[in-house]
């Protein structure tokens, strides 16, 4: 029997939707934000990412439900979405005043990091149109119930916005529930989101308050423990591929207190240095627990994403095949592979993915 029940693909016009904020990723390449003078651009968002990954590197149908001020930044990320294959038929654009005092689109600076030098983000998304959303903004029966979708993701970035996100977000999964979608969520705990609107404790208030309508959580040892309010003993920092016991321990009393989980899921890194990582990945399913192939001293060009194209091969894995331990081992493997590449979204592609399984390793294909 299937752990999960995923709806046909024939009954539905999209695989996946995702519902979160995609912002323009301002990326220094080598050097340092506050000395650039040149940046690449590109789009990203912690929910928009698995879609995009699951289009790009899978071959799904997607969407993403977002909004943007109408003017030209928010057209230029729209033109990046419309590159990436993603269906923008639900994206709610907002009038621009001219200034943006009432709504504006989101920007965020990112820098890779490389050895003893940290990766570092600085956001500048502030009174963002997506932050605004409200109940009764997005007619989710339209789009679960008529048009259709397999799977529902979102997570605690969207979460984190505004007062008005979680409203959303239960808004969404009510009617995905009620229509037979399968729901994602993953936690992605972001301190800076969450400081100045009452830090840990209001997150674990929000998360805790959506996680009852959960089918499959994400998330690593710090989400559950900032999130939900579970601590993994005897961890200190991150958690390694070759010791996981108290994170499976933290599982069991987490899938314990909210029984409606089927499946959690998290990437096993231990960081070295910014560009040295030992890389694995850990899902819980049906009661036991699938671990994927772990990687030691994975080399790392650009982290950002490197979560959600977990996410997006787990979710792909378990539309496919439905098995765990093959949806375990696509997600480390899509991670891995989209962290070799610069920004948010991946440059993968499927035959790699599975070439990467098949630990066939990096020899030159000719």
């Amino acid at each position: 029997m299937s752990i999960l029940t995923i709806k046909p693909e024939e009954s539905c016009e999209y695989d996946l939707i995702s519902l979160g904020e995609i912002m323009l990723r301002f990326d220094p390449g080598e050097g340092r934000i506050h000395t650039a003078r040149h940046f690449n651009v590109w789009e990203g968002g912690g929910e928009y990412n698995v879609a995009r990954g699951l289009r790009r590197c899978f071959d799904m149908r997607t969407a993403v439900v977002t909004a943007f001020a109408d003017n030209e930044i928010g057209r230029l990320i729209e033109d990046f979405i419309l590159q990436g294959g993603v269906d923008t038929c639900f994206i709610k654009w907002v009038p621009f005043d001219g200034i943006g005092r009432a709504a504006r689109n989101g920007l965020n600076f990112t820098e890779r990091g490389f050895g003893v030098r940290g990766a570092l983000g600085v956001y500048d998304r502030g009174y963002t149109a997506v932050s605004q959303l409200k109940k009764g903004d997005i007619d989710w029966e339209a789009i679960f119930g008529n048009r259709g979708a397999r799977w529902f993701h979102t997570g605690g970035i969207f979460a984190a916005l505004s007062e008005s996100t979680p409203e959303v977000i239960v808004e969404a999964m009510t009617s995905a529930r009620k229509n037979g979608t399968v729901i994602s969520y993953d936690l992605n705990y972001r301190p800076s989101l969450w400081k100045s609107i009452g830090g840990k404790e209001m997150a674990q208030k929000v998360n805790r308050n959506l996680a009852p309508y959960v089918d499959v959580m994400i998330g690593n040892e710090e989400d559950f423990a900032a999130c939900l309010g579970f601590e993994a003993e005897g961890v200190d920092e991150s958690l390694s591929s070759l010791d996981v016991s108290s994170y499976k321990r933290m599982i069991e009393k987490v899938v314990a207190e909210f029984p409606n989980l089927k499946v959690t899921a998290t990437t096993l890194r231990t960081v070295k240095t910014a560009t040295i990582n030992d890389w694995g990945a850990i899902c819980w399913a049906g009661g036991r627990f699938y671990e994927a192939t772990p990687r030691e001293n994975l080399e790392i060009m650009d982290r950002i994403g490197g979560g959600d194209s977990f996410a997006s091969g787990l979710i792909y894995g378990f539309l496919t095949t439905g098995d765990p331990e093959k949806a375990v081992n696509y997600g480390a493997a899509h991670g891995a592979l989209a962290m070799t590449t610069p920004g948010d979204t991946t440059m993968a592609r499927l035959h790699e993915v599975e070439k990467l399984m098949a630990e066939r390793g990096a020899r030159v294909d000719r």
